[in-house]
């Protein structure tokens, strides 16, 4: 059943036009993928599907009474103290609901044998309407998606709302949207503050739910898990495919390739007509060249597909090679807030490697990361850079990038001698042209921010890279110009991503931080994942398995005194 379509959809703001002709439809049950560079009109599209903006031209069809779960609506915890209650608040009304019966309950009660027929009709339809609409599954299915996102739901009843960490309130917010009484799940970079565990978790959710589900995510691998259907913007449209991430690219290259060949096509033609234009017009054959003239001012022109190309060309260069021992870390401890976060560890980065930084969120990735750029001291043990290495951050706070300044100020300030021309050519390799290079960076969008600070990485030529979850901003294009980067650089990367995608491409060795201590896994990310899974399968297997039987053999004395000791109370019973 289709639940809602487009046709011939086109949104403009003044004379500018941000999308035109998209037609698509979405059918009960199917999972979309939203893919596109960032500004290219994705979330647009959302409100124009939710009904909070209008088209410009074209029609929206939605299924009558077709609610939606958008993740806007569940950022706001107003009313809700606990952890537990904000996730909630999605079901508000099923909640007053039950306390409603309870209240009629009690109420019946107190009156006794004076109970009346409207009340025991009011109690009775309530309790129909509350089981009808899953009140009594509805703690349960809170308490699995909070477990799910990486919450006790034990702890989750009493642990109040205010203590939370931005990234910990984003995740009650998505398991609001998760609970929600919704035909549609509209997610909007659902994985940003998942590690790989809770990433995991959500594609199996999304996957076995029987809702449908649009997501924008820059996440490849999450995206290739679960969807069916891929919207995809670009050159002013969207386009819209059928299969998962996978397909999806493989459609798109050969519709670019098609695309080509038919515009290289009229582009010939349209050379030779204009050659025999210019050669006929004045001559004897006048007359067919003025018509073929017409004809051809009538052509509408076939334009070149969007290039592949990203909105960013980043290039890391080392200036100096460095040591062969690039990060050292001796019986290394860090503590936060009387907080054990890493213990007793030792182990050495060395100089080509492309180490993955693994672990739950809150384990102490980002502590580490700070203690080896020395914003922290250890609290014991010693963790240092070898020899002639200089390290680069890309923090994911993005607090490289100063508010205050414009771009081109912060470039400069960086390069003093560089020209004007300079500045600007750096700039534009990122996607900011004219004069958007005089923006303070207090207006840039996440995205931009985190271009700006790839492009002061750019300056720098240090031969160690550290990255502290450099996707989360970054759209699928310009995350693959990244990934190209670093696969072409010669120097040594340390990378905390959740981008699994990422990971498999780039990752030489793990290091998966948990319970204090540092796991080392000498190996490609693909072959430490593989391993993982192995490993879950058969825990797994082994939980269901019955138990072997015991073989026959000689019996100990004890059982041997055991054995008697039983024959002669049996004897003594009979």
């Amino acid at each position: 059943m289709t639940l809602l379509s487009t046709s011939a959809l086109g949104v403009s703001f003044g004379a500018t036009t941000l999308l035109k002709d998209v037609t698509f439809t979405v059918a009960r049950g199917e999972k979309w993928g939203i893919v596109g560079r960032n500004g290219t009109g994705k979330t647009t599209i959302v409100r124009i599907l939710t009904g909070e903006q209008q088209q410009t031209t074209g029609v929206v069809a939605r299924h009558p009474g077709l609610k939606w779960s958008v993740m806007e609506q569940h950022r706001s915890f107003e009313g809700a103290e606990t952890v537990w209650e904000g996730a909630a608040m999605a079901r508000a009304d099923l909640m007053a609901l039950e306390k409603s019966l309870h209240a009629q309950g009690d109420a019946m009660a107190v009156a006794g044998d004076k109970v009346t027929d409207a009340m025991l009709d009011k109690y009775s339809r309530d309790q129909e309407r509350f089981e009808r609409e899953g009140g009594y599954e509805f703690d349960n299915r809170v308490d699995s998606v909070l477990h799910g996102l990486g919450f006790e739901p034990v702890d989750a009843r009493t642990r109040p709302l205010s203590t939370l960490s931005g990234g910990e309130r984003a995740r009650v917010g998505l398991a609001r949207q998760l609970v929600a009484d919704a035909d549609v799940l509209l997610l909007d970079e659902p994985t940003n503050h998942l590690d790989l565990d809770t990433t995991q978790w959500l594609e199996g959710f999304l996957r076995e739910t029987d809702r449908t589900v649009m997501v924008i995510s820059h996440d490849r691998a999450f995206l290739e898990a679960f969807t069916d259907h891929t919207l995809h913007f670009e050159g002013g449209t969207a386009t819209p495919y059928a299969g998962g991430y996978s397909t999806f690219v493989a459609q798109r290259t050969e519709r670019r390739l098609s695309l080509q060949r038919a515009s290289d096509k009229q582009r010939s033609v349209v050379a030779k007509e204009e050659d025999y234009i210019r050669r006929n017009l004045a001559g004897v054959n006048s007359s067919q060249a003025k018509g073929r003239r017409k004809r051809l001012e009538r052509l509408p022109r076939l334009s070149p597909p969007v290039g592949d190309e990203s909105t960013m060309s980043v290039r890391f260069d080392v200036r100096e090679r460095g040591g062969d021992q690039v990060i050292i870390a001796q019986r290394l401890r860090l503590e936060v807030e009387d907080r054990t976060l890493l213990d007793e560890f030792t182990g050495v980065v060395r100089r080509g490697d492309v180490v993955g930084l693994l672990g739950h969120n809150g384990t102490g990735k980002t502590t580490l990361l700070r203690a080896l750029a020395g914003d922290r001291a250890p609290t014991s043990g010693e963790l240092r850079l070898g020899g002639s290495i200089t390290m680069s951050w890309y923090r994911q706070d993005l607090a490289s990038v100063p508010g205050d300044k414009t771009l081109y100020d912060i470039i400069q300030a960086r390069r003093p001698l560089w020209e004007r021309g300079a500045i600007q050519g750096h700039l534009g390799r990122f996607g900011f042209s004219g004069d958007e290079v005089m923006r303070r960076a207090s207006t840039l969008s996440g995205g931009e921010k985190a271009r700006v600070a790839l492009a002061l990485m750019m300056l720098e030529s240090s031969n160690l890279l550290v990255f502290d979850e450099p996707t989360n901003h970054l759209d699928v294009e310009s995350i693959e110009a990244l990934e190209d980067a670093i696969e072409r650089y010669e120097g040594t990367v340390l990378l905390v991503s959740h981008d699994r995608a990422l990971l498999r491409s780039l990752v030489t060795r793990v290091w998966r931080l948990d319970q204090q201590r540092i796991s080392e896994f000498n190996g490609p990310f693909a072959e430490w994942e593989a391993l993982q899974g192995g490993s879950a399968e058969e825990e797994e297997e082994a939980d269901l398995a019955p138990a072997p039987l015991a073989k026959p053999g000689k019996l100990t004395k004890d059982q041997q005194a055991a054995k008697r000791e039983l024959e002669r109370m049996r004897k003594g019973g009979k």
